[in-house]
């Protein structure tokens, strides 16, 4: 078993992710602290991505700038992914924690992160005709993140290949449907406040007449 610090750690589970994330696992070396650090960047990727890009690449941006979608885009997609998985897992009898999870799928999205940024700082330097080095790059750690979250999924809840494809697909459908609900508690919440406002203001004016 590697005997490496926390940093190091990070960088031999992204290099090496079948072999890194079962270390990790086993010798119980992930960091919350670092793994939201990552999630930090995430949010901050999203933003670089979204309004620092190339203007010769994205030149109409929004004129009103908003930062809760990029919050939810960042924190919380990958929040929700977390709990889903968690609660997918008890079902399939998964070992890993809430904890591990957490973990290893911030660890996971280092590669994306990297290429979103280094994507978004050659989108500054490169000119149209070269976009596909841009793009190259971008894909080169999405796919990367693809392999490390597959890996990282089979490693902490000890599943098969198969099994791990058929959790993050049911993850991803529990996802939907906390989406969905969440929506329609807020929709049915609003109806209420609307209805209530509404009772309100008749009352209101009845006595004053």
């Amino acid at each position: 078993m590697l005997d490496l610090t926390q940093g190091q750690f990070v960088k031999h589970v992204v290099m090496h992710p079948f072999e890194g994330f079962e270390d990790l696992r086993w010798k119980k070396s992930g960091d919350m602290k670092i793994a939201t650090v990552i999630i930090v960047l995430l949010f901050f990727q999203q933003l670089a991505y979204n309004r620092l890009y190339g203007f010769q690449y994205y030149s109409d941006y929004d004129k009103v700038f908003n930062i809760l979608p990029y919050f939810f885009r960042s924190f919380g997609i990958f929040l929700l992914y977390v709990v889903c998985n968690w609660a997918m897992c008890t079902l399939f009898d998964g070992e890993g924690s809430l904890k591990n999870i957490y973990i290893v799928t911030a660890y996971s999205l280092i590669p994306y992160i990297t290429g979103s940024l280094v994507g978004t700082l050659l989108s500054h330097v490169l000119i149209r005709d070269e976009y596909i080095f841009i793009q190259t790059v971008e894909w080169i750690g999405l796919g990367w993140t693809v392999v490390l979250f597959i890996s990282a999924m089979k490693a902490v809840h000890q599943f098969s290949f198969g099994k791990t494809i058929l959790l993050i697909l049911l993850t991803l459908v529990a996802m939907v449907l906390c989406v969905f609900l969440l929506v329609l508690l807020l929709t049915l919440f609003q109806q209420v406040m609307i209805f209530i406002f509404t009772i309100y203001t008749e009352l209101s004016y009845r006595l004053r007449v």
